[in-house]
């Protein structure tokens, strides 16, 4: 197949994270908004859906044009090398959306891209019918100020899916942000990490995958494994390395706690579907009981946000206590996702540094309270 353009797409301010993690991976990338463009090879696609941590999905990217029409969109979509991807059995539906464009109409884009397909994919097959009963294609044209995208997926399910949740709260955190939470710290492995408001143990297990480098796509397939121009050996040698780099031997600090004990036993469960129920220390508890003697640890909370009415009065106190009680942790550094405005008055400190992410559709800040960076000895102490 040669050279491919790949897209690493991420959720609003999780774009520099995803980018660091495809530099990491060797891949020089481009980073726009909602998504990270990179040039590799088939082995690429196998190892970025198993390693990528905060993308949500990863596309090939067959083509990108200017078109403020239907004709235009028909013959520019032809031109296109779609043989190259699309065997003569694939499953091609096409799925769209238009943003600022003068192309508004989606469900029309998605008949006129099918359309162009077809007439590429006939001429290059030599056949009049396709019965599209073998491999998943997904293919999306995305219209952007009159600018198409095309594209075919090849995550399957979203990379949020790691395979380990197996029940889950009412508003869960996605897998993606909950492992983006913990790249933001500047916690390592060596140190006591705390997530105060477990729920069902997502920012936790997410810290315990990073802290042993256990790729978060190790339990779980993606619909490009049934592509037949990717190599099933390419697909078994990212697996291998993925099972040579794990670091199993990596001890870990690590306790969720949650007020209400259902999410606690949710939370047991699904660290121990992700095989990591030794590493990770689940218990009922409130914030205002929190007490250690450990130094230098990390907590990282996704508190309740007072979204419903009611419930104001209860999380602002909730505020109050959780500042009482961490100013006791001088040499902790501390990180609380929310998206309440007066959070900082309520807690009773400035943070250090904000940075604004979305929790689904709602904007929250991240609010990060650096603590002292640890004496040489400390970091001596604990290896």
């Amino acid at each position: 197949m040669g050279q491919i353009t790949l897209i690493a797409t991420a959720a609003m301010g999780l774009e520099s994270i995803v980018a660091d993690e495809v530099r990491a991976l060797g891949y020089d990338c481009q980073v726009d908004n909602g998504k990270v463009t990179f040039v590799a090879d088939e082995r690429a696609i196998c190892r970025t859906n198993l390693w990528l941590r905060t993308a949500d999905r990863v596309k090939v990217k067959v083509g990108e044009f200017r078109a403020t029409t239907f004709d235009e969109l028909f013959e520019q979509t032809k031109t296109l090398p779609w043989a190259q991807f699309l065997p003569v059995d694939a499953q091609f539906p096409v799925v769209g959306k238009s943003v600022k464009s003068t192309l508004f109409s989606v469900s029309d884009c998605q008949a006129i891209v099918k359309k162009a397909i077809v007439e590429h994919l006939k001429q290059h097959y030599g056949v009049s019918w396709f019965e599209e009963t073998g491999a998943l294609f997904r293919i999306e044209v995305a219209l952007h100020k009159d600018v198409a995208t095309l594209t075919i997926d090849t995550s399957g399910v979203g990379l949020h899916k790691r395979g380990y949740r197996v029940r889950q709260g009412e508003a869960p955190l996605k897998e993606t942000l909950a492992a983006a939470l913990v790249r933001l710290t500047n916690w390592i492995p060596d140190r006591p990490f705390v997530d105060p408001f477990c729920g069902s143990g997502t920012i936790a297990i997410e810290a315990a995958l990073i802290g042993q480098n256990i790729a978060p796509g190790f339990n779980r397939d993606f619909v490009s494994e049934q592509w037949s121009w990717i190599p099933p050996h390419l697909w078994d040698e990212a697996r291998e390395e993925v099972e040579d780099l794990a670091r199993y031997d990596q001890p870990l600090h690590i306790v969720g706690f949650d007020i209400d004990h259902r999410m606690v036993d949710i939370a047991k469960t699904n660290a121990q579907e992700a095989g990591l129920a030794d590493l990770i220390t689940f218990k009922q508890m409130q914030v205002k009981d929190f007490r250690t003697k450990e130094e230098y640890g990390v907590i990282v909370g996704n508190p309740p946000y007072s979204e419903r009415l009611g419930e104001k009065e209860e999380v602002e106190q909730l505020y109050r206590e959780m500042g009482k009680t961490f100013a006791a942790l001088d040499t902790w550094s501390i990180y609380i996702l929310t998206s309440h405005r007066h959070f900082e008055q309520l807690y009773g400190k400035q943070a250090t540094k904000r940075r604004k992410l979305f929790n689904g559709f709602i904007e929250t800040q991240y609010y990060q309270f650096w603590g002292p960076r640890p004496p040489r000895s400390y970091d001596k102490l604990s290896h």
